[in-house]
């Protein structure tokens, strides 16, 4: 691992991605088309990645890799994990340690300049952020999404690829709003439930719930849900 990590030349801007599977290669697209920070390297919990290569960019090893990582002025993250629980668990050890985490907004969104946007914020390319929206921390509005008006997004949302919020939707802490779904005007989604692709929400959804159809109805509740599988434990950050 030490031939890959970054000298300090390299890192002034640099930022690692945490998660190298298929969101960490969007968010490594998002951050070279915008520029602004240079990314240098991956962070992965499976030990079988180290040392390689993933779209080019090394991976430096798992996330206790950050501790060796801040001692080569490594100062700045982005959790790029699917899952919005393992998400928002990372980007809080990586605050403890003292990494601060950044966005990534590809240049062809839409954000507007009224908008409120928290850290480890992801919004991806044709996406649109509306007036005075607000994106919790580890929020993600995938490709061409749209977030309108003074809609409010808790922790670790994730509004999927073409799904649309009407304006005043209030999404709670770590909710998923399936591909090509729609949330009328004034609506809730409550905390950790799940909004199946393509459906249609015109009432308030109960924390904990998954909803499906047209118009959607819920097929179960009280659950909290895992987004994606999660085969790896969360280890512990060694001390830094």
């Amino acid at each position: 691992m030490d031939a890959l990590l970054p000298t300090r030349r390299s890192v002034r801007n640099g930022v690692v991605i945490v998660g190298a599977g298929g969101h960490g290669k969007v968010v490594l697209d998002i951050l070279r088309a915008a520029g602004k920070y240079k990314p240098i390297g991956f962070l992965d919990a499976d030990p079988a990645l180290t040392d390689s290569y993933v779209a080019g960019l090394p991976v430096l090893g798992s996330i206790n890799t950050v501790t060796t990582l801040r001692r080569q002025r490594v100062r700045r993250a982005l959790v790029a994990i699917g899952d919005n629980r393992t998400r928002a668990e990372y980007a809080a050890k990586l605050l403890e340690q003292g990494i601060e985490l950044v966005n990534a907004i590809h240049p062809t969104a839409f954000v507007s300049p009224t908008a409120t946007l928290g850290r480890n914020v992801v919004v991806a390319a044709k996406a649109a952020v509306g007036t005075e929206a607000r994106l919790g921390d580890s929020v993600i509005v995938n490709t061409s999404a749209v977030v309108d008006h003074e809609c409010d997004l808790g922790e670790a949302a994730h509004v999927c690829p073409a799904a649309a919020l009407a304006g005043r939707v209030r999404v709670g802490r770590g909710a998923f709003i399936g591909a090509g779904a729609r949330v009328i005007q004034c609506r809730t989604v409550g905390a950790y439930a799940i909004v199946g692709a393509g459906a249609v929400v015109i009432r308030d959804v109960l924390d904990e719930t998954t909803v499906v159809g047209v118009p959607a109805r819920p097929v179960r509740s009280g659950v909290r849900p895992t987004i994606y599988p999660v085969s790896v434990a969360l280890p512990k950050l060694a001390a830094g």
